[in-house]
């Protein structure tokens, strides 16, 4: 099956026009093959009390290593990812993610990511993805 990946600004992490969305702001350095996004979480993002949901923080490094690929020409779908949790984010925290590509071979790319809060790592990823 072959499958077109098509940007339409709905996206759930980065799409301005997805109301339910998180409108993470993301910039690629094409030189560095890096990306940097930043996100405030709301109120509305928490799992337990004051402690941003780790699917939302999951969900920003996913897109921050899935955008990186795109915008280096190479579109691609998460295969898989682990992450780490290292400490709580709240809402109103800047969150500040971080992707760099570490290899690419063949339809295989292999990733990395980060979340931070200031000096405070939130999480580290790995991930593979698919080139479609």
């Amino acid at each position: 099956m072959t499958v077109e990946l098509r940007k339409d600004d709905t996206c759930f992490v980065c799409g301005k026009k997805n109301t339910a969305g998180l409108h993470a702001d993301f910039e690629v350095e094409v030189a560095d093959r890096s990306i940097r996004g930043t996100f405030r979480p709301r109120p509305e993002h928490v799992g337990w009390q004051n402690i941003v949901h780790g699917g939302i923080i999951a969900s920003l490094l996913d897109e921050a290593m899935v955008k990186l690929a795109a915008h280096l020409g190479m579109p691609a779908v998460s295969a898989e990812m682990t992450i780490r949790y290292k400490a709580p984010a709240a809402p109103g925290d800047e969150i500040v993610v971080r992707s760099r590509i570490v290899d690419s071979r063949n339809r295989l790319i292999l990733v990395e990511a980060s979340a931070g809060r200031g000096t405070t790592v939130i999480a580290e990823a790995k991930g593979k993805l698919l080139k479609i």
